[in-house]
């Protein structure tokens, strides 16, 4: 069993940063893929960012790329996604998720997910 546990959520105004971190427990994340995913108020879940706790690939979203940064440390079992030039459109819950094996965009391929983080951005 994998349980996560996210934090860093807030408020944080248009242009601005945060860092969201999900620690977690009970198995060798090196063995797990670990994703972010999203939820808006009235939307479906969508995918974020995805890195393969093996071998540090990473993808992301086209709606994220270029502000978001995804990164591991396996020697702390966490995962964290840096937000950079948060636009009000990314104002959701954050939810972190895990896989054993290789990471997908999929979020019905994830097995484990943390309780959310919430992120507003005000314009």
């Amino acid at each position: 069993q994998v349980r996560l546990v996210e934090s860093g959520g807030g408020l944080v105004q248009a242009g601005g940063s945060l860092r969201l971190s999900c620690a977690a427990s009970g198995r060798a994340f090196s063995n797990y893929a670990m994703g972010w995913f999203r939820q808006a108020p009235g939307k479906e879940r969508e995918f974020v960012s995805t890195i393969s706790g093996s071998y540090g690939g990473t993808y992301y979203a086209d709606s994220v790329k270029g502000r978001f940064t995804i990164s591991i440390d396996n020697a702390k079992n966490t995962v964290y996604l840096q937000m950079n030039n948060l636009k009000p459109e990314d104002t959701a819950v954050y939810y972190c998720a895990a896989r054993r094996g290789p990471a997908y965009t999929n979020m019905n391929l994830y097995d484990y997910w943390g309780q959310g983080t919430q992120v507003n951005v005000s314009s």
